[in-house]
């Protein structure tokens, strides 16, 4: 990671560095400057539902167009939606504003290439070295011609037109099944209840009246207690919870309990097997997977590969060994197949595919994988020293994994996109993992908080 970027592109609280307009308007003009052809280049824009989402792109658009790069705004739109738009228009990059499943009050920058893959390292370094260039709004400014602005008006509808047809060529329709879904009042609040009631569903949609300041905020993929509680009351079939930029899905079965990303590969991977669809019959995951999954997967007669966190590593993990499916714990799940992202709106899909496949209810379809208990702390640091490098943190670390033997398993990791330290701990019993887990946080919190 440079000064920059994080594990997901650059994200920060607004108005703090680098979320400020005039780092903002140099990082578009340095995305324009790198990928921005010869002919008449353009790049695709696109936002969520924050309050600052407007401005933020004013001042990107401002950066852009002064490299004579036109922009293609899309307005609200999940990530993965922006990404496919970007190679089907045969844009020279794509920009998402968006700070994934944080609050409203961070916002943050992702960039996807011509073909929609997001940036490599390489690629991140090399806009950092064009924005701290000296003199840089000069160096970056190919002619004298400014961009044009080109709103695209149906950007929803060419999305939705993409999902669809992916439903479509296995199954013909939803209908007679009941769905619960929270857009988290985010990017997927038009797209998703449109998506799932075409296709047929009856849905019954929640959290779908932004107001730029509610996105997240006790609904999506992290707080699932709402749509819990609607799928029990409604009796539905299924609950389906996007986080607010639409890259994540975390599902409830009909009897309430919350299945995670790690079980949706699961269930997502014995799907494909049984189709022949399971490519170099692999699944990729990260370090941070549960216990559970791995056994699942091994009982299933399945490869199993893991990657860092994050999911630009599932993906040159998958990339590296052909693979179709992989994810993250987190509901972050690539189907590379079909598209070249995480897309909670795809893992919804072949989630249900895979429940419509087998005609039985989905907490039976969840007994795919057991699930290990799992415990994970994220603890406020104000400094991000080397793990190993604390004496009091390495110390409590290596005797809670001595007492977890090959019982368990311990991983502390600092986050990516936030100033915070996680701890995970996987354990024979819901009590012992809650206890040791909260020793280790209790120690990094005394020295790092």
């Amino acid at each position: 990671m440079g000064e920059l970027f994080g594990t997901d592109g650059i994200r920060s609280k607004v108005g703090d560095y680098p979320m400020t307009t005039e780092m903002i308007e140099k990082i578009g003009a340095a995305a324009a400057s790198l990928f921005a052809g010869n002919r008449s280049p353009k790049i695709v824009i696109g936002r969520d539902t924050r309050e600052s989402g407007e401005s933020i792109e004013k001042a990107l658009i401002s950066g852009i167009c002064k490299t004579g790069t036109n922009v293609l705004p899309v307005g609200i739109l999940p990530t993965p939606g922006i990404a496919y738009l970007t190679s089907s228009m045969k844009a020279d990059a794509g920009i998402v504003i968006s700070a994934s499943h944080n609050p409203y009050y961070d916002n943050g920058i992702k960039i996807f290439k011509h073909n929609g893959f997001k940036l490599s390292d390489a690629n991140e370094d090399l806009i950092e070295n064009i924005v701290f260039e000296e003199k840089n709004s000069t160096k970056t400014i190919k002619n004298d011609k400014f961009g044009q602005i080109n709103i695209i008006e149906d950007a929803v509808l060419r999305y939705k037109a993409f999902l669809i047809d992916i439903y479509t060529k296995e199954y013909e329709n939803l209908k007679g099944v009941k769905i619960v879904i929270d857009c988290a009042n985010g990017a997927t609040f038009q797209t998703a209840p449109q998506l799932f009631t075409e296709l047929g569903a009856d849905v019954i949609p929640l959290f779908i009246q932004p107001d730029g300041k509610n996105i997240n905020d006790k609904c999506g993929s992290q707080h699932p207690e709402t749509l819990i509680e609607k799928v029990l009351e409604n009796k539905a079939d299924i609950g389906l919870a996007f986080d607010g930029d639409g890259d994540r899905l975390i599902a409830v079965d009909e009897k309430g309990n919350t299945a995670t990303g790690d079980q949706i590969i699961a269930v997502c991977a014995r799907y494909l097997k049984k189709k022949g669809k399971l490519a170099n019959n692999l699944a990729v995951t990260t370090v941070m997977s549960n216990m559970g999954l791995g056994i699942a997967l091994k009982e299933m007669d399945i490869n199993h590969s893991m990657a860092k966190v994050g999911d630009r590593y599932v993906l040159e993990e998958m990339q590296n060994k052909n693979a179709v499916l992989g994810g993250e714990d987190s509901g972050h799940m690539i189907f590379l197949d079909h598209h070249t992202t995480g897309d909670g709106m795809i893992a919804a899909i072949k989630l249900l595919h895979a429940l419509k496949d087998s005609k039985k209810p989905f907490s039976e379809v969840l007994k795919v994988m057991d699930v290990f208990p799992q415990e994970l702390i994220n603890i406020d640091v104000k400094t991000k020293p080397e793990i190993d490098s604390v004496p009091e943190i390495k110390n409590i670390i290596q005797l809670v994994a001595k007492k977890l033997a090959n019982k368990g398993r311990v991983l502390v990791r600092y986050s990516g996109t936030q100033p915070m330290c996680r701890v995970m701990v996987e354990g024979p019993t819901k009590v012992e993992t809650s206890r040791y887990c909260k020793k280790i946080a209790d120690v990094i919190e005394e020295v790092l908080g």
